[in-house]
């Protein structure tokens, strides 16, 4: 982190300058056997094509609330911080009847559509998969987001003060973000941390997003964990090379 870091987006862009290649996020999916590292560079990557689509295709900017009906996940991960890069306002697990922009996975669809402005949907399938069929109502981000230009520049300065996060019922401008994470510690710089927490809340977010990038580490992110032995767990956290783990 450098001094002038004020927002999650700031957080990546120091992080691609220092070390491009290091892993950021590592995901499992115990439900299918997925796993999919990101380096920072990569991440960065879906992030700046995600911001694109988001101010672009779906002409959000500073001041507008994009629903995230999403679980952890490493694509929400992306979209959290493309939010920021935009600097619109992501609502985790908000009402998506008051949003401007809703983005779901499979199993939020149907309450999904109570938005009345633009909407995305994720198949959350390996590899970033697309829909065999686009949802009725959607753009499937996986056949959208691929085209996207690799280089992001917001249209209008994100301003750290404003709002930024909501989660757990509770608001968050995008400074505070910055300093709640400092303030909590992540992990050591280099450091890996395993967890399983959903992301609908501080907690989870700080432990499985913003810690970690906050303090130069990285992420081990489980979905399903629950679905696999405590043996196999703790040769994942061998095998990782995992310093902390919150399940």
């Amino acid at each position: 982190m450098n001094a002038i870091d004020r927002t999650p987006a700031d957080l990546l862009r120091s992080a691609l300058a220092a070390d491009p290649g290091r892993p950021l996020v590592t995901f499992y999916d115990d439900a299918t056997g997925e796993r999919v590292e990101l380096s920072v560079a990569t991440f960065a990557n879906w992030v700046a094509k995600t911001a694109n689509l988001l101010q672009g295709d779906l002409g959000a900017g500073p001041g507008d609330r994009v629903s995230v009906l999403l679980p952890a996940h490493w694509q929400t991960a992306v979209w959290l911080l493309a939010c920021s890069s935009v600097g619109v306002v992501a609502d985790v697990g908000g009402d998506p009847g008051v949003a401007d922009v809703v983005v779901s996975g499979p199993e939020s669809l149907e309450a999904a559509r109570a938005c009345g402005g633009e909407r995305v949907a994720l198949a959350l399938r390996p590899l970033g998969g697309r829909f065999p069929q686009t949802p009725d109502g959607f753009v499937d981000y996986a056949v959208e987001v691929p085209g996207q230009g690799d280089r992001f520049v917001p249209f209008s300065p994100v301003d750290p003060g404003e709002p930024a996060l909501v989660v757990g019922g509770r608001e968050f401008t995008g400074a505070e973000v910055v300093e709640r994470a400092l303030a909590e510690g992540g992990v050591e710089a280099g450091g890996r941390v395993l967890s399983g927490l959903p992301y609908d809340t501080w907690e989870g977010l700080s432990v499985g997003l913003f810690g970690p990038l906050v303090s130069g580490g990285s992420v081990v992110l489980c979905r399903n964990p629950g679905q696999v032995s405590e043996e196999s767990l703790a040769k994942r956290v061998e095998s990782e090379r995992v310093t902390v783990s919150r399940l």
